[in-house]
């Protein structure tokens, strides 16, 4: 993967993930190619797609800001949705219902015409609903595996499917008659959203979880000990580490691992080096038990057991209840 696109997917994620909140100043390019070794150009060019993409804006002699939540248009015609939109409107489901009716009657329809129109949206979203698919490219399918695991409670089958078979994927189920909804998490949404349009399935933002608890884990180490990372997501680990830099600087140092929980062997080199050396360990849940056995495994070979936290939600508490609301399904299944 180029420099490029690695800080592109490091600043996405930090975004999603509110690390960085709306309205935040991002560093200035000469800044962020200092922390990141990379040349002012490519900061430059990241920034650009950054701003393509409506992610962050860039005001004239100001700097690079992160943007909030675009408004729903309902004078759009798109059949794609957000969580994020559905969580700002909770609370004035009538007053919304009737602004939306009333703009459709001011661009020329007829109450009968509009009546078709919402029917037709409702039908199509509750046909969405039929089945959830997570999408991330390939190359991070371990962020794809995260988001399903929380959405294992969905009233509805869901899987993962990678970014690079996802057309394929939605052309055989649109063969069939079938439709699916299609999250993934806010910095692939671009890519997967034109997928999902040309086959008229539906495509859902999923917030990332603050991580504020293991922020505040990190704001507390001392300077100059090693934590480690460890993750079956390997966006997540480059992510992380560009937080690190910008919220500990050079005082801490990092170790990172990619779990493998299909083959615990793979990489167990590089883990059993991030246990001997972390005084404390960060992993996702699927890592959890993978990094427990290496330094149960091992603890004769360590001259310290590390602290081990294990980040209970990827994706924020509340997005599979306002999920299941956006795609109109019942109560999730315990």
């Amino acid at each position: 993967m180029s420099a490029s696109l690695q800080l592109y997917g490091q600043l996405s994620f930090a975004i999603a993930s509110r690390f960085y909140l709306p309205g935040h100043r991002l560093p200035s390019t000469r800044q962020l190619a200092m922390q990141t070794n990379l040349h002012r150009n490519t900061v430059s060019k990241v920034y650009r797609q950054l701003e393509a993409h409506g992610i962050v804006e860039a005001v004239a002699g100001s700097g690079v800001y992160v943007r909030g939540q675009a408004p729903v248009n309902p004078n759009k015609p798109s059949h794609q949705g957000s969580v994020t939109a559905t969580i700002s409107g909770h609370g004035h489901g009538g007053q919304d219902v009737g602004c939306c009716i009333n703009t459709l009657l001011c661009g020329g329809l007829t109450l009968q015409e509009t009546l078709r129109q919402l029917t037709t949206e409702i039908n199509w979203r509750i046909s969405c609903g039929a089945q959830v698919l997570v999408s991330t490219p390939q190359d991070d399918l371990g962020a794809a595996h995260l988001m399903a695991r929380e959405l294992i409670t969905l009233p509805a089958p869901v899987a993962v499917a990678p970014l690079e078979s996802l057309d394929h994927r939605l052309g055989g189920l649109a063969q069939d008659g079938r439709k699916a909804t299609v999250v993934t998490s806010r910095y692939f949404l671009k890519p997967v959203e034109e997928v999902t349009r040309s086959h008229n399935m539906r495509c859902l933002v999923l917030d990332l979880n603050s991580f504020d608890h293991e922020l505040s884990v990190i704001a507390q180490l001392r300077a100059d000990t090693c934590l480690g990372l460890v993750s079956i997501s390997s966006g997540i680990l480059r992510a992380a580490e560009l937080i690190l830099q910008a919220q500990r600087g050079q005082e801490l140092l990092v170790m990172t691992a990619l779990a493998d929980v299909d083959n615990p062997q793979a990489g167990r080199k590089l883990l059993l080096s991030v246990c001997r050396a972390s005084g404390t360990i960060l992993c996702d849940q699927p890592s959890h038990p993978v990094v427990e056995a290496t330094i149960r495994q091992h603890r004769s070979q360590l001259l310290r057991v590390p602290n081990l936290h294990c980040i209970d939600h990827y994706l924020r508490p509340e997005t599979v209840d306002v999920l299941i609301k956006e795609m109109g399904l019942s109560c999730a299944v315990a």
